[in-house]
């Protein structure tokens, strides 16, 4: 069933215009003479979108807008406004309308800006009727998606977020696990609670006891004062402990203990301090593998994982590029900006190592580089219009690498497995040489022989 347009102009023959030109691209229509004739048909066809002219005999266009987010706040509505009274529809964007026209205007710019009202009509409406399906005692609004994984990991988080089962997700680096594990305690009865995280990588080993049970004073050189840890702060609320796998092995037991016991000693004390502490814990690493190789217990990976949840990676649920793009494109206040069929279809394409996270960096940087409103497939990286892989060498099923003909130079192989490997891994060496199998300082004499670089962050 095609979306309803609501035409609402005095003018008979600009709303004869405007009718036939939408009826030709497609569109079912209904049209009104004035503002009160608009409302009532309003209230009997329920339209997606309103197009309104700003100046009518009777109640003018800002009233019908009022009029309409007070029925049905999400309808999208378009005014028509006449030259030189541009700044009348600015103000009545700021009251709710979704964009503006001017007279005269012409047809295909009528045409495009239906076409881009439509488009996140929808792609708004599909992710709110996705969310509504669930409990609604879950905050989903910073998870996007429309795919059929992406709707297994709503309806999980919804059954185990107000549940005091552990957690564990798991998931490719850039994925989203802080924002899953955000919504699981959004919709717990811990939500007026803190929520503490932790990245259990990013603290160096002889300080991360430190970190999550805290130390008193004088526990070790430079422990000048008593220090609350992560899950005192914790207390009554939710501790996520984010790369959960980089834990190391003589502190997985005082870990075990106090999800076990519920009991923490902090750093140099003896007296056990009672919690009460909701742990969820994150990983991209294989925890099984691990355990296998004697990295990790056992036993504390059954306690992390009483319900686990996997996070997809971007390039298994191509279907919410689309819902992502605009997203970010709104969280980064430039809502007017679309990407044409060929970009769009490209960025589908792409493998995303550096999944969602790696999405958001683009599309801030498309924002910021852009020349206008429509982003194309000159506005991308290079390595995302090749799909990711360098002009030359390519991959083929089984990750066997195929060489051209020509031949190719080992050295610039070598140079692209390990900036790949970076990228796939956000730039943190350690993962990355992990992924390639060979030791860090290896990796780092790699990449100062290809004088390979972290890129630089964009200040927000």
């Amino acid at each position: 069933m095609k979306p309803v347009i609501l035409i609402i102009d005095d003018d008979t023959s600009l709303r004869r215009v405007l009718e036939y030109n939408l009826q030709e691209a497609g569109y079912a229509l209904a049209t009104a003479p004035s503002g009160e004739e608009g409302l009532t048909l309003f209230d009997q066809v329920a339209p997606a979108l309103v197009i309104t002219d700003m100046k009518m005999p009777g109640m003018d266009g800002m009233q019908v807008l009022k009029a309409i987010k007070d029925r049905a706040p999400e309808t999208l509505v378009i005014m028509i406004t006449a030259f030189g009274t541009v700044d009348i529809a600015v103000e009545a964007m700021k009251a709710g309308a979704y964009d503006y026209i001017t007279k005269p205007f012409n047809r295909d710019e009528l045409r495009l800006t239906v076409a881009k009202a439509l488009q996140f009509n929808g792609l708004t409406a599909e992710n709110k009727r996705l969310k509504d399906v669930l409990d609604d005692r879950v905050d989903f609004r910073s998870m996007i998606g429309s795919s059929t994984a992406m709707e297994k990991v709503f309806q999980m988080v919804s059954k185990v977020a107000d549940t005091e089962a552990s957690v564990l997700i798991t998931g490719e680096s850039g994925t989203g696990k802080e924002l899953v594990a955000r919504s699981i305690h959004a919709g717990s009865g811990r939500k007026s609670a803190p929520f503490v995280a932790i990245n259990c990588a990013a603290i160096p080993h002889d300080l991360l006891e430190s970190e999550l049970f805290g130390h008193v004073k004088g526990a070790f050189t430079g422990a000048i004062k008593d220090k609350t840890g992560k899950f005192q702060l914790a207390d009554g609320g939710t501790l996520f402990l984010d790369e959960v796998g980089e834990l190391p092995l003589e502190l997985q037991p005082k870990l075990l203990r106090a999800l076990q016991e519920r009991v923490v000693i902090a750093v140099g004390g003896t007296k056990e301090q009672k919690l009460d502490v909701r742990v969820v814990a994150a990983t991209n690493l294989d925890i099984e593998k691990a355990i296998a190789d004697g990295g990790f217990r056992e036993d504390l990976y059954y306690r992390l994982s009483v319900i686990p949840i996997h996070l997809p990676p971007l390039r298994q649920r191509p279907g919410d590029i689309p819902l992502l793009l605009r997203h970010f494109c709104i969280k980064h206040g430039s809502s007017n900006v679309v990407f044409d069929k060929q970009s769009l279809a490209t960025l589908i394409a792409y493998a995303w190592p550096g999944n969602v996270r790696e999405l958001e960096n683009l599309v801030e940087r498309l924002l910021i580089m852009r020349n206008g409103d429509t982003i194309t497939c000159d506005d991308l990286p290079d390595k995302i219009r090749c799909g990711g892989a360098s002009q030359g060498a390519t991959t083929g099923p089984g990750g066997i690498i195929h060489l051209p003909d020509e031949g190719y130079s080992l050295e610039q192989l070598e140079k692209e497995v390990v900036v790949q490997a970076l990228e796939r891994n956000q730039w943190n060496q350690a993962a990355a040489a992990r992924f390639l199998r060979i030791p860090r300082h290896t990796l780092i004499y790699r990449m100062e022989k290809y004088d390979i670089l972290a890129p630089l962050k964009v200040a927000g």
